[in-house]
């Protein structure tokens, strides 16, 4: 099952996110959360099973 780790305000800082998780060997999946007038939110999606070593890894490349 996928989880949602983080809601990255628009598509670019979404795949910036995207690729640092996956160049540290992660699955991760980008899905449109919610769109209002000119600002998008974006979940950022991993394995639920990962899910506690990803937040460490945000937290390591200073995301959160």
């Amino acid at each position: 099952m996928w989880t949602a780790v983080y809601l990255a305000t628009g598509l670019d800082a979404a795949q910036k996110i995207e690729k640092a998780l996956k160049e540290e060997g992660f699955l991760v999946k980008l899905k449109l959360f919610c769109k209002e007038d000119d600002q998008d939110l974006y979940e950022v999606l991993i394995p639920e099973f990962e899910a506690d070593e990803i937040q460490a890894v945000l937290f390591d490349l200073e995301i959160i």
